[in-house]
């Protein structure tokens, strides 16, 4: 294992931000710490980084005991949300400047960052400088710098937060082809579920400093451990004490032994799909059709319908 966080625990004042955490994370993998925020994400990866230190509990990062390293010790590059670059440096420079505080003869620091360079896609911006370039080209610029040393593991918090949604998903996506190219153990921090389910190996799952579940964007998403991860993780419904996907909800004008009886409110078209949003008593519920589905059952605002989970669909009894 690149990295083994066994039981640490670590509050700010009295308030517990991690609750006995323990993981490995595998050599070359990419990792997501996914989960709302406040849920200790970001404290479990600056713990990683030495930038916290644990209450409690260790560290190891390649077998070595790092719990009492400073980060300078760790070999980790680290990129945060809101990259601070050298302003007065070039592109080269800036992406340079870590190989340069560690003495390195100058022809292996120019050969090391114009091959990362052209890894990110800008050694056409050598020369330019961090004003010059957009959001998305100053994150790639950062996540070079921090590759320039040749970490043992890349550290990310938030890289693409900052940045708009269309960025966003070309950035995971490009993070996801780079890490596939260097395998660099790799460890970003999310509240993103589309972004950790599209890019992760694995994803720990973390909520009130707790780790609620580690598993396969597969596993998490098909076979959620309790009703938080299944919210947390993609849209629910409630449906007869019971959280189910909406895309596992079958719609029908029959009653049906079990089914749960609604009436529907809203129908809203969303491209290749459709909602129907309906009222069963008190409780709003909703399933989500195909175009041809919704076709073929036909509903409209006032319709009573009929809803029950599909027979092999994931439910949870409802917390």
């Amino acid at each position: 294992m690149a990295i083994e966080v066994r039981d640490v625990n670590k509050s700010f004042g009295k308030t517990p931000v991690l609750r006995d955490i323990s993981i490995d994370i595998a050599s070359g993998s990419l990792t997501a710490l996914l989960g709302p925020s406040g849920g200790g994400k970001s404290t479990l990866l600056r713990v990683i980084a030495g930038l916290e230190q644990p209450d409690s509990g260790t560290v190891r990062i390649n077998e070595v005991d790092a719990t009492r390293l400073t980060p300078q010790r760790r070999n980790v590059g680290f990129v945060f949300q809101h990259y601070a670059a050298f302003k007065h440096m070039t592109v080269y420079r800036n992406v340079a400047f870590g190989l340069e505080v560690r003495r390195r003869p100058k022809e292996d620091i120019r050969k090391r960052v114009m091959e990362l360079l052209e890894l990110v896609h800008l050694d056409q911006f050598a020369d330019r400088y961090p004003a010059q370039l957009s959001g998305g080209q100053r994150q790639r610029m950062a996540l070079a710098r921090a590759l320039a040393p040749q970490p043992q593991v890349l550290l990310l918090d938030e890289p693409f937060g900052a940045l708009d949604a269309q960025v966003r998903k070309e950035l995971r996506t490009w993070l996801r082809r780079l890490h596939d190219e260097v395998h660099v153990t790799t460890v970003f921090v999310t509240h993103d579920q589309e972004e950790a389910l599209d890019v992760s190996d694995e994803i720990v799952v973390l909520a009130d400093g707790i780790v609620q579940q580690v598993g396969s964007p597969h596993e998490i998403y098909e076979h959620p451990a309790n009703p938080f991860v299944m919210s947390f993780l993609g849209p629910v419904t409630h449906l007869g004490g019971h959280l189910v996907r909406p895309h596992d909800v079958a719609l029908s004008r029959e009653a049906s032994p079990g089914a749960t009886a609604a009436v529907v409110t809203r129908v809203v078209s969303l491209g290749f799909e459709v909602r129907i949003e309906a009222k069963a008593g008190d409780v709003d519920v909703w399933a989500q059709l195909t175009r041809a589905g919704a076709k073929a059952v036909g509903v409209q605002p006032g319709d009573t319908v009929y809803l029950s989970p599909e027979t092999d669909a994931r439910t949870l009894a409802a917390a």
